[in-house]
Order: C-alpha cells, then structure tokens, then sequence
C-alpha cells in the first residue's frame, strides 16, 4: 500500500508546477492546500495508478482513499475521490458512513466536496435509494461540507430526473442556511432538477422566493424559460 502512495505522490509532484499552485488558489476562500496540479492531468495519475489498486479489494481500496486525503492535499484527495468513483459498483448501504466521514474530517473547500459527492456518493445513493435518508442527516450537521455535500450527492442524479422529492425536501431543509456555499449547493441541485421537473421546481422556488436567498434562488432558475425565470425572480 506505501508503494502505491509513494508513486501517486511523487508523479503528482513530477506534475506540480507554481503557476498552477497559485492559479488554483484564486478559486478558494477558505486556505486550500494544493500542489499545483492541473486536475485533467490529475485524473491521469488516479487513472494510471488504478490498475495497481483494483486487485486489492475494497476495504484496501477505501484505507488508501482515506491515506490520501489524510495529506490535506487538494490533488491527493482528488485521486482518492477518482478511485472511490471507479469503486462504487463494490459499494453496500453501510459504505455511505464512510464516505461520510471523510466529509466530515477531509474535505475543507467545494471542489473537494463537490469531486467526491458528485460522483461517489451520488453512485451509492442511486444504486441503494435508501441511503438518501442519511444525505437529509447532512442537511442538518454543523459541518458546513456536510451541508453542501447533502445537495451536491445529487446532482447528478437529478440531472437525470431521479430523486425530485428528496432534492426538493433537501433545498427545504437548507432554505435558510447562512452559508454562501450551501446556498450555491442547492440551488446548484434545483438547476439540475428543472432540467426534467422545470414546473415542479419553479412551483418550489415561487412558494419561497419571499425568503430564499437570492444567490440561491439565481442558481435554481438558471435553465427557466424567460417568463418563468422572471416570475420566480420578482420580489415579494
């Protein structure tokens, strides 16, 4: 297991460059810890190294995810997204505590929340519809990321018209949150959502746009047609 890491390691740092360090930085807030790499070529490594890491079985598999975002590099935890992705056909129900935790205790920015809950825990959540339940528990955790990552784990599959009641009772549960980056989370999963559920979700947001916050409410509208784009958007 050392040996895997210690190759993804210094191929990531083969790949690191300051331009891209400091470029990368600019999209963050919040101090992100990153080693200058482009992501495309991130995903190469993940891609290259897998075929070392497949063989070894998932709970193998799951310790070297969780030894790389223990580095608190942003590029290693994107690998160790990239392999928990490949992994997910191997995922049971339970596997959703897991992924939870690294949330809890990894994941410090939104393209971090956003790499592992996009793809990750959206394949488990589609594959085991059950575990949606836990994502409406993150809706309500202290942890700012676990937040996002509650809206974020569905965006995909919303995107493909699954999930419209538990996507809507997530935005509700996050109406009022007080952070930008949740805001954007779920009005992010309201987006993806009106692609096949446009009256549903507009229904949603005209019955709250007296109350939702407006970087929200701008996000979910975003592929309205102009009239209801313009309906949703009036002041109350």
């Amino acid at each position: 297991m050392e040996s895997i890491l210690e190759a993804v390691e210094r191929d990531l740092a083969n790949l690191s460059d300051a331009v891209t360090r400091e470029t990368a930085s600019r999209f963050f807030k919040e101090p992100v810890r990153c080693r200058g790499v482009k992501t495309a070529a991130v995903h190469g490594v993940a891609r290259q190294h897998w075929k070392a890491v497949a063989p070894l079985g998932k709970a193998r598999i799951l310790a070297l995810c969780e030894d790389l975002y223990r580095t608190g590099f942003l590029e290693d935890g994107v690998v160790a997204a990239d392999w928990a992705a490949r992994l997910s056909p191997a995922f049971e129900p339970g596997d959703i505590a897991v992924l939870g935790e690294w949330v809890e205790h990894y994941v410090d920015n939104w393209a971090a929340c956003d790499t592992l809950c996009n793809h990750a825990v959206g394949d488990l959540v589609t594959r085991f519809p059950e575990t949606v339940a836990v994502l409406k528990e993150w809706a309500q955790s202290e942890n700012r990321w676990m937040r996002r990552a509650a809206a974020v784990s569905l965006v995909v599959p919303a995107k493909c018209g699954d999930f419209l009641d538990d996507a809507l009772a997530i935005a509700d549960l996050l109406l009022l949150d007080e952070d930008d980056m949740v805001r954007k989370g779920y009005g992010w999963l309201l987006k993806e959502a009106s692609r096949k559920h446009c009256d549903e979700v507009h229904a949603f947001v005209v019955a709250r746009r007296g109350v939702m916050p407006r970087t929200a409410l701008r996000y979910a509208v975003e592929l309205m047609p102009p009239a209801q784009r313009a309906e949703a958007m009036l002041r109350v």
